[in-house]
């Protein structure tokens, strides 16, 4: 069913291989190209949720990129079930929306996908994200992900730490992730933190491993879940 199946464009035999999901043909037609054109090998397509979670057991791909709203089983309840299944809980998923302060996002944020993308998205802006989150990083824009947090996070007093106890943290890494939370890049934390980035990248590993996480983006909900960071704070690396 894939476009890009028998694509001309020669693929890097070391890119991501991805399943698309979007209830509208001209959508994953579109991108299927836009990914083959760039060498990016497009597996299999789906017309809805079930589909998605059907043909992502069935070819393992790196990254899915699945429509928040589709008809049978929505983008949320299909991230859930991908990232639920042991054959395919390291798959990376993409949210694609046609809305940036979708609550159906900031959720399947909340389940383990690993960004979103509006479907607007320029086409060296889709390679450059399926690109990144295949290599473990997180796709958020700062000020998307700000607002997203601040209308759709749980009210304070609800606020509990879902993936793991934050006293397990150092207090240079409670200041780590408070700063994650601003969605600085690990370049930013350096100068921030005034260290090196590989001492940066070595704190953020253990944050994930500590507190049970997948990557970025659910770091930086957790922060805003547990009250670490909320909407309006700046979170300097003096804050205590």
């Amino acid at each position: 069913m894939s476009a890009t199946a028998s694509a001309s464009v020669s693929q890097d035999a070391g890119a991501p291989r991805v399943v698309i999901a979007d209830d509208q043909a001209l959508v994953r037609g579109g991108f299927s190209m836009i990914l083959g054109a760039a060498g990016i090998p497009v597996v299999a397509e789906a017309a809805n949720g079930a589909e998605a979670v059907a043909e992502v057991l069935k070819h393992r791909p790196d990254v899915a990129l699945l429509d928040i709203r589709m008809p049978e089983m929505d983008g949320l309840e299909a991230t859930r079930r991908i990232l639920a299944a042991p054959a395919t809980r390291d798959c990376r998923v993409i949210i694609l929306t046609t809305f940036d302060l979708d609550q159906y996002v900031y959720a399947a944020l909340s389940a383990g996908a690993s960004g979103f993308l509006l479907k607007d998205v320029s086409p060296e802006q889709l390679v450059a994200a399926v690109r990144l989150v295949r290599a473990g990083d997180a796709l958020l824009a700062p000020s998307i992900t700000r607002r997203l947090i601040a209308r759709f996070a749980p009210p304070a007093a609800d606020r509990h730490a879902v993936h793991g106890d934050l006293s397990e943290l150092t207090p240079r890494e409670l200041e780590v992730l408070r700063l994650l939370a601003r969605g600085l890049s690990n370049a930013e934390l350096a100068e921030e933190l005034t260290l090196s980035e590989a001492t940066v990248k070595t704190h953020v590993a253990r944050i994930l491993a500590k507190l049970q996480l997948r990557d970025r983006v659910q770091a930086v909900v957790l922060a805003y879940e547990t009250g670490l960071a909320g909407p309006g704070q700046r979170g300097s690396s003096s804050a205590g």
